[in-house]
């Protein structure tokens, strides 16, 4: 069972919000005593998220928790964005797919750096992308 030790949400609503939202999580990764590997990890892949979010949604909140299984901890992090949503999901977690001028590779980077990965969208609605990083994996 995954329990919620702490909670924080950050607005993102124009590029300047994205350093301080990286230290954010640095923050939460080393109050959890996350190694630098997974708080790379983890950064490189909160930050693909957080472009993606601006640059096809115009921007979003992010809600940044520590969630415990009682054997595990780590911070996990919720993208919500009320953009146009994602019309093929499958499409767009296949490395070098893009609907912008990018290499395509934001989402699927972004899955394989996390723990865990998950994504829902509706079009005309928005897109929610949730991942976890544990402190040991």
């Amino acid at each position: 069972m995954l329990t919620t030790l702490s909670k924080d949400s950050v607005p993102i609503t124009r590029e300047q919000d994205v350093v301080p939202f990286r230290n954010r999580v640095k923050e939460v990764a080393l109050k959890i005593g996350m190694g630098v590997v997974n708080q790379t990890k983890l950064i490189t892949a909160a930050s693909e998220l957080v472009r993606n979010m601006l640059r096809y949604a115009g921007g979003g909140e992010v809600r940044i928790e520590v969630v415990s299984t009682g054997r595990e901890t780590g911070v996990r992090l919720t993208f919500s964005d009320k953009g146009p949503g994602i019309a093929d999901i499958n499409l767009a977690m296949q490395d070098g797919y893009s609907t912008g001028k990018s290499l395509g590779l934001g989402l699927p980077g972004a899955k394989r750096l996390a723990s865990e990965f998950d994504i829902k969208s509706t079009v005309g609605q928005g897109t929610t992308v949730t991942i976890i990083k544990w402190k040991n994996g």
